[in-house]
Parts: C-alpha cells; sequence; structure tokens
C-alpha cells in the first residue's frame, strides 16, 4: 500500500445555511507535513470550512477525503486533534490541575473509569514537555494565563498522538508579547513532531514567518498555495479580498503584523 502524501483533499466543496451561500466550490489540499495558515475576514466560512473538516456539518456538494478515505467512511478520528478558541472564555476557578486536564484528552483511549498506568502518565508529561509548560504540570489551571492555558489545550490534543492538528484562531487571548512564543511553539510542532498543522487566524504578518502553505478564504479560495507565493500578492490584491487595507510584512521581520 503506497503512503498517504496528503493529509486533506476537498473537492467541489459548497455549504449553505438555509439560503445564504458561505462556502463556494471550495478546492484545498494539504500535503503531510504542512503548516496551513487559513485566513479571511470574519463571517468568511472559516468556522464552517473547519466544522465541514471535522464532520460536524455536511455540504450540500462536493467531498473531503481525510488520510485517503472518504470522510463518510472515516472513522479514525484519533488522527486529527482540535483545539477550539477555549482560552479567553475558560472558566478559571475549573478546580484541576494541568496534569488532569491534559490526561483528559486519553480518555477515548483509556476508557472514563480505567485507571492510568505509567505508560498513559509518561505520555501526558510527555505532551506538556511538547508545549514548554512542565514546570507547571501539577499548577491549577485557573492560576494560568490565557495563553499558558491555551498551551495545555494543545498539550490535551497531543495527548492521544493526532498525525492533524487543527487550531482555531489560537492566539485569542494571548497576550502579544508571547504571541511570537506561541508561534515558535506550534513551528516546533510542526518540524520536530511531523505533525501536520492547520491554523485559523487573523494574523497575516506574523504567520508568514512560521507557515509553509497559506489559504485565503472569503466564501470561495482567492488563494492557496506556498508562503513564499503568498508573500508575492500585493497588498491591492489582499486589500480587495478583504474588503480593507492589509499588508503583508516580510518574514524576515519580527514583530508581526497585524490586521
Amino acid at each position: 500500500m503506497k503512503p498517504i502524501e496528503n493529509v486533506l483533499e476537498i473537492k467541489g466543496l459548497s455549504f449553505k445555511y438555509e439560503q445564504q451561500n458561505v462556502l463556494e466550490n471550495i478546492e484545498l489540499t494539504i500535503p503531510k507535513g504542512a503548516f496551513l495558515g487559513l485566513v479571511g475576514p470574519n463571517g468568511s466560512g472559516k468556522s464552517t470550512l473547519l466544522k465541514c473538516i471535522l464532520g460536524l456539518l455536511k455540504p450540500q456538494k462536493g467531498s473531503i477525503q481525510l488520510f485517503g478515505k472518504d470522510i463518510r467512511k472515516f472513522r479514525e478520528w484519533n488522527k486529527i486533534g482540535f483545539v477550539s478558541q477555549k482560552a479567553n472564555s475558560f472558566n478559571s476557578g475549573f478546580p484541576a490541575t494541568v496534569f488532569e486536564v491534559v490526561s483528559t484528552g486519553l480518555v477515548s483511549k483509556v476508557g472514563l473509569l480505567r485507571f492510568f498506568n505509567k505508560e498513559h502518565n509518561r505520555k501526558v508529561l510527555d505532551a506538556i514537555k511538547a508545549v514548554g509548560m512542565e514546570e507547571f504540570a501539577h499548577r491549577n489551571i485557573g492560576d494560568l494565563s490565557g495563553g499558558q492555558q491555551q498551551r495545555i489545550f494543545i498539550a490535551r490534543a497531543l495527548v492521544s498522538d493526532p498525525e492533524l492538528l487543527i487550531l482555531d484562531e489560537p492566539t485569542v487571548g494571548v497576550d502579544a508579547k508571547n504571541v511570537h512564543n506561541f508561534y515558535q511553539m506550534l513551528e516546533k510542532l510542526n518540524k520536530d513532531l511531523g505533525i501536520t498543522l492547520v491554523m485559523v487566524t487573523h494574523d497575516i504578518g506574523t504567520i508568514t514567518e512560521k507557515v509553509t502553505h497559506v489559504a485565503c478564504l472569503n466564501r470561495t479560495l482567492h488563494f492557496h498555495g506556498l508562503t513564499d507565493e503568498f508573500e508575492k500578492l500585493c497588498s491591492h490584491d489582499l486589500s480587495q479580498f478583504y474588503g480593507h487595507d492589509v499588508h503583508v510584512l516580510s518574514h524576515h521581520h519580527h514583530d508581526g503584523g497585524h490586521m
């Protein structure tokens, strides 16, 4: 059997809520090992596209293949980790340690009432270490900053060894000075652990430093390709796409750029 080269293949996908077209004729391929930044204005269909990929919404037209298998027959959901915009809405009074929160990511594998063995504990600690939070393993999650909490949610997704990690605006609630470190951590997961990443973001300037591919969505896909090609787009093209002025900073800058 030949190895799977594309983690995700979307062909001719269209989705509408009642009579409102949200996604039209989306064609998107994500190769194994890519780090894709999915950008677009508010209301452009980014969250809807993620829900289609995660099997939560069923498109009216088109097909989705995950790891070479039609989504309607796909059962290996443990291969996909998902981190939503939780950091800015998490209940800080929740009485659980970082270790306990991350270990909930193993429930689907271990079972709700089973005891964890040494191997499970090691996996939890490895996931916490992968996001650079090992010194906080036994701290209460409510004591952490928004950015630190978001790292823990990523660790919880990592603990079940996903091959594809989908992040919906993970820097919401992360203060500006820590955003760069946060993206460095994601880049490390992509390069060192070989995890394919899909990240929805508004932060065009900073992501071009880290991602390998960019997709620009505004109901239809206006651009999908390598980061280098995206950086060659002129501001005029992007401004037409977004409906207001947008400037992409070269990835040689390290101060980021916010729309």
